[in-house]
């Protein structure tokens, strides 16, 4: 071997390992023997080219992924919906748009009807409005929290609202602490902050009676274990309310009483004894009472009465006529210069036929069937029993109180002092009653 040939051939034992190669590799940059024709071949260690990243889909590839996408998400919800999942049912949103359209519409008509009333004794056209709006946020508020709420947690709280409201109706009827208001002592607070105890009396008496049924769902036959204790708090809560005086409120209890236990299951030869005796009572109590005697004998023929007790219900039905089938113009009506007493409370469902005319007041209607269909609907459809209770009460409390008051205006009922639901002028029957709205939307949304 020549000294040239020694120079460019590596010498490494056989299976040796150099550090960072394979073994028998050949370092970079080295010479080995090449071919038999003696040249040699220089071997380089080869680079790794990472491949370029894909480009992306075109515009239309990645807005048909994204609508693929959201369909799944959109089943998957409604599978769930379907599985008794979280998601709200239907219904639950049909009836809070129907308890905003009714609050929307209530605000509406309470300045229209108002107006003349509040420029004349107070000055300003606006004060029932502002005093309206202020109590609808709260209610709104109430809503809210009753709403997201479970309503079983209620249960917990049944005799602490028993004691307040007995307690708050017997603080009323103490001289000097009740705001007498036109003869009657309803009202507790200071200036236009007041509330009506008895509002919280009907709420209290709903969780009662639906609390006791629900508890003694084996004994609804039996009429001592469930008939006499809810009629005997009843009796106790519509004996102070009675005392204040005010008829149109024990009517609202003894509805929510008796729409209870009739969902409960109660027998109804007991529910034919409680009507009847309940029908008894009432017309009693209408005839002891002077003014109450003269509203009754004036719902026989209210023009015939006209100078006693019959004069609102004739204004009413003459505002109501003279509405036609479109109205005289929203903000538009007479009945409301001082003609119709109560315009802007009792008696706001004959503006609304004066203004609005036959299309609004059957739309106004409309309103309170679609909510009756909807608390049917959420007491057919609740978790357990407590919950069909608690909805077929604030069903009944709501709708029964606008049926009465509907009857009144039209002349189909005797004056009672009922006001329309979400619509009259009120301020703690308001509050309360978009407190017991909330419970129904919480068994609504728990329905299966």
């Amino acid at each position: 071997m020549t000294p040239d040939e020694h120079r460019t051939t590596i010498a490494r034992p056989h299976g040796s390992r150099s550090s960072g190669s394979r073994a028998g590799a050949t370092p970079r940059g080295a010479k080995v023997n090449g071919p038999s024709d003696g040249r040699t071949v220089t071997r380089t260690r080869r680079r790794v080219v990472k491949p370029r990243p894909a480009p992306p889909p075109p515009r239309k590839e990645r807005r048909e992924a994204r609508q693929s996408k959201v369909g799944r998400s959109v089943r998957r919800a409604r599978q769930t919906w379907r599985d008794g999942g979280r998601l709200r049912p239907p219904g639950y949103y049909a009836l809070l748009a129907t308890i905003v359209v009714l609050n929307l519409v209530g605000l509406v008509m309470v300045l229209s009807s108002s107006s003349v009333e509040a420029l004349a004794n107070y000055g300003s056209s606006w004060l029932f409005f502002k005093r309206q709006l202020a109590w609808m946020v709260l209610g709104f508020i109430a809503l809210a929290i009753t709403s997201r709420i479970d309503y079983r947690t209620l249960r917990r709280y049944v005799g602490p609202a028993l004691v307040v409201s007995a307690g708050l109706l017997m603080l009323v009827l103490v001289p000097g602490v009740g705001i007498n208001v036109n003869g009657s002592t309803r009202w507790l607070g200071v200036g236009a902050m007041r509330i009506q105890p008895s509002e919280l009396a009907k709420l209290a008496l709903l969780l009662y009676s639906a609390d006791l049924l629900s508890r003694r769902a084996g004994s609804v036959g039996d009429w001592r274990a469930v008939l006499r204790p809810v009629g005997l708090v009843f009796c106790f809560f519509g004996a102070l309310v009675m005392l204040q005086p005010d008829m149109g409120t024990t009517i609202a209890m003894a509805i929510v009483t008796v729409s209870i236990l009739f969902v409960g299951g109660i027998r109804m030869r007991h529910m034919a004894v409680v009507g009847a005796a309940g029908l008894l009572a009432g017309t009693f109590l209408a005839i002891v009472e002077p003014y109450r005697r003269a509203r009754l004998l004036s719902f026989i023929d209210p023009f015939d009465h006209y100078k006693e007790g019959g004069y609102q219900v004739a204004q009413s039905l003459i505002a109501l006529g003279s509405g036609g089938w479109t109205g005289v113009g929203l903000g538009a009506g007479r009945a409301k210069w001082m003609f119709l007493p109560n315009a802007h409370t009792d008696f706001i469902f004959a503006i609304i036929g004066e203004e609005l005319g036959l299309v609004g007041a059957a739309l106004v209607l409309v309103l309170f069937g679609a909510l009756a269909v909807l608390g049917v609907r959420a007491t057919l459809r609740a978790p357990d029993r407590f919950g069909a209770l608690l909805a077929a009460g604030i069903t009944g409390w709501v709708v029964g109180q606008a049926i009465i008051n509907v009857g009144c205006v039209t002349g189909a009922l005797p004056v009672t002092g009922v006001p329309l639901p979400f619509v009259s002028f009120g301020g703690s029957a308001l509050l309360f009653t978009m407190c017991a709205s909330g419970v129904l939307l919480n068994v609504a949304r728990q329905g299966r």
